[in-house]
């Protein structure tokens, strides 16, 4: 069996006092005390101040939801109202009102990604950060940089002899790729 919300309880409460019944005697048989029955119509026939601020609130969210389709969260439409209506708002109160409209913001879709899939090739450290050289040769490293002329952007492959620090090869392109590394 299903327990009955006390609202509903004063909902019934409410029709039956219209076929002659006295308000203790039904509130007596629904388990429920007159002063709370009196509050309850206080509260739902007489709309609050704070309520028909929500409802005035709530036009404009509405407004905001469909000027720009439902793109805005809570967050947003707190600048947007602040912004059109000089609204200052509680971000936790316009929450509570897109709660009570049924209105989320629709969540854009991620972007795929469609980088590589295969995994990088990690070479052997053969240095072991020793970068003295004995003699001519013996060790050379490499290394890749872009240079921007006239906003276009230029790769500069260069290998370098550790020995004297002298610049053995090296190679430009439009693009930084194998044939770059290759070609140097």
């Amino acid at each position: 069996m299903q327990a009955i919300s006390k609202t509903r309880k004063f909902e019934v409460i409410l029709e039956m006092l219209e076929k002659g019944y006295t308000v203790t005697l039904l509130c007596a048989i629904a388990g429920v005390t007159r002063s709370g029955y009196y509050k309850w119509i206080k509260r739902h026939l007489v709309p609050s101040e704070k309520l028909i601020k929500d409802t005035k609130i709530k036009k404009k969210i509405l407004e905001c939801h469909k000027k720009l389709r439902g793109i805005y969260g809570y967050r947003r439409v707190q600048v947007w109202l602040k912004v059109t209506y000089n609204l200052h708002l509680n971000h936790k109160r316009i929450q509570r009102l897109m709660n009570e409209l049924g209105i989320k913001a629709v969540i854009r879709r991620k972007r795929p990604y469609y980088g590589k899939k295969e995994a990088y090739v990690i070479s052997d450290n053969h240095l072991n950060r020793d970068f003295q050289a004995s003699r001519p040769n013996e060790k050379w490293v490499t290394d890749i940089t872009y240079l921007i002329f006239n906003g276009q952007r230029l790769y500069l492959s260069v290998i370098k002899d550790l020995y004297n620090n002298e610049i053995v090869a090296y190679e430009t392109s439009r693009r930084n790729d194998l044939k770059l590394v290759l070609d140097t």
